[in-house]
C-alpha cells in the first residue's frame, strides 16, 4: 500500500472529518468540450452503464419482495447500442464507465462488451469498472480482466450466511467471498467491497467488516440506505456515517486515520495504521455529495438519467432508432446535463417522491 498522508480522528469530531475540497469539476475539465457541462460548473466525466435488468439474487434495498415486472427485451439496448453510445460519451470526455445491472455478469456477452469498451481508450477511456453481486463472478474473473477491465466494487451486505439468505433471498456469500479473494490475486487493485447499512440487519458487522481490510487490500465501503420504489425505506433503518465512525473510533482508537478525499468523491475514506486495506461512507443521505457529481447514468433500456435521485429521463434509445445522428445524440445529452439540478432532496422528501426501483436503475 502506497504512503498515505492520514491523521488520527476522534469520537464525535466532525471537523476533523473534513479534508480540504479538491478542484472542481470545471477546473478539472478545463479545455474539455462544454457538453458534459451542467450550469453549476460540474463536468460529467463518468458514465455508468446499467446492461440488464435481471439478477440473480432479491436484495431487500434493490428488489421490491413482490418483484419487478422487466423490459421486454426488444426495448432494452442492444449491446451495438451500448457501445455507440460509450463511444459518443468518451468522445466528450468520459474516462470512465461503469457497468452495472441488475446483475451484469449474467450477462451472456460481457466480456465481448468489455472489450468493446476497451477499444475506446485510444479516445480518452481510461477506467473500466463493473459493480456486482460476485455470485456468477469467479469463472468470468479471468476473462474480464484480459478484456480489459480494471476495476470492481463487489456487493456483501453481510458475512453471516444465514444472514445473507434473509438480506438477499438467496444463497450464495461463499460464492461472494471467494469472488473478492480471485479478483485480488488476478491484481484488481483494491477491489471495493459494498455494505449496505441497515440498522438491526448488520451494522452490528461493521468491526468484522473493517477486519477484512487487516489482510486483503481491499476498499469496504459502507453506504447509507437510501429511498428507492419498493424498498420499504425508513429513518429508523438509516445508521448515519457519523455514528458508525464514533463506533469504530471508540473500538480502534487513535489508529482509525482519515484519508484525503480524492476529486469527485463519492465516499469518505479512513484506514486503521497498519491494516493493508481501507474503508470508507458513501453518505448520500447525512451529508451529500453533489457539489462534486460528476456522475450520469444511461440505463438498461436506454433512458438518460442524471441524478440517482432525479426522476426525469431522457430515452436515447427512441432517438438512435429513430436515426439520429452522433450530433442529435450528444445535443440531447447535453441538453439533459443543463437540467442537472444542483443538489438532490432531503432523505424525507426524496422517501415520497416517485422514482425507480434501485434494480431498474443501476447500482
Amino acid at each position: 500500500m502506497a504512503a498515505l498522508h492520514t491523521s488520527a480522528v476522534r469520537p464525535g469530531d466532525v471537523s476533523s472529518v473534513s479534508v480540504p475540497r479538491p478542484s472542481s469539476a470545471a477546473e478539472q475539465a478545463s479545455g474539455q468540450a462544454p457538453v458534459l457541462n451542467d450550469l453549476f460548473g460540474r463536468f460529467h466525466n463518468y458514465l455508468r452503464i446499467s446492461v440488464t435488468e435481471r439478477c440473480n439474487l432479491r436484495c431487500q434495498y434493490c428488489m421490491p419482495a413482490e418483484g419487478i415486472e422487466l423490459t421486454e427485451r426488444s426495448s432494452l439496448l442492444t449491446t451495438a447500442e451500448i457501445l455507440r453510445l460509450a463511444r459518443i460519451f468518451v468522445e466528450q470526455g468520459v474516462d470512465k464507465i461503469r457497468l452495472t445491472g441488475g446483475e451484469p455478469s449474467i450477462r451472456k456477452d460481457i466480456v465481448e462488451l468489455v472489450q468493446g469498451l476497451d477499444a475506446l481508450r485510444p479516445l480518452g477511456l481510461r477506467k473500466i469498472a463493473m459493480t456486482t453481486n460476485g455470485i456468477a463472478l469467479r469463472r468470468k474473473l479471468p476473462l474480464l480482466r484480459r478484456a480489459g477491465m480494471d476495476g470492481l466494487n463487489i456487493s456483501l451486505d453481510t458475512r453471516d450466511p444465514r444472514k445473507f439468505e434473509v438480506f438477499t433471498r438467496r444463497r450464495g456469500s461463499e460464492h461472494v467471498l471467494r469472488a473478492i479473494s480471485e479478483a485480488g490475486r488476478l491484481g484488481f487493485d483494491f477491489v471495493k467491497v459494498n455494505v449496505v447499512v441497515m440498522r438491526g440487519q448488520n451494522d452490528d458487522e461493521v468491526p468484522a467488516f473493517v477486519e477484512m481490510t487487516h489482510d486483503e487490500a481491499v476498499d469496504v465501503r459502507f453506504i447509507e440506505y437510501m429511498p428507492f420504489d419498493g424498498n420499504q425505506w425508513g429513518r429508523r433503518k438509516l445508521v448515519g456515517y457519523r455514528e458508525l465512525l464514533d463506533g469504530l473510533v471508540r473500538l480502534y482508537g487513535d489508529r482509525v486515520e482519515r484519508l484525503p478525499l480524492e476529486a469527485n468523491h463519492t465516499a469518505k475514506g479512513y484506514h486503521i495504521r497498519g491494516y493493508r486495506g481501507q474503508f470508507g461512507f458513501i453518505t448520500s443521505m447525512t451529508q451529500s455529495f453533489c457539489a462534486d457529481c460528476n456522475r450520469v447514468r444511461v440505463m438498461a433500456d436506454g433512458n438518460l438519467k442524471v441524478c440517482l435521485f432525479g426522476n426525469t429521463e431522457v430515452s436515447l434509445r427512441d432517438l438512435i432508432r429513430g436515426g439520429a445522428s452522433d450530433t442529435q445524440v450528444v445535443e440531447t445529452i447535453s441538453q439533459a446535463i443543463k437540467r442537472k439540478k444542483r443538489a438532490h432532496a432531503g432523505m424525507d422528501i426524496l422517501s415520497q417522491m416517485p422514482n425507480r426501483p434501485m434494480i431498474k436503475i443501476g447500482g
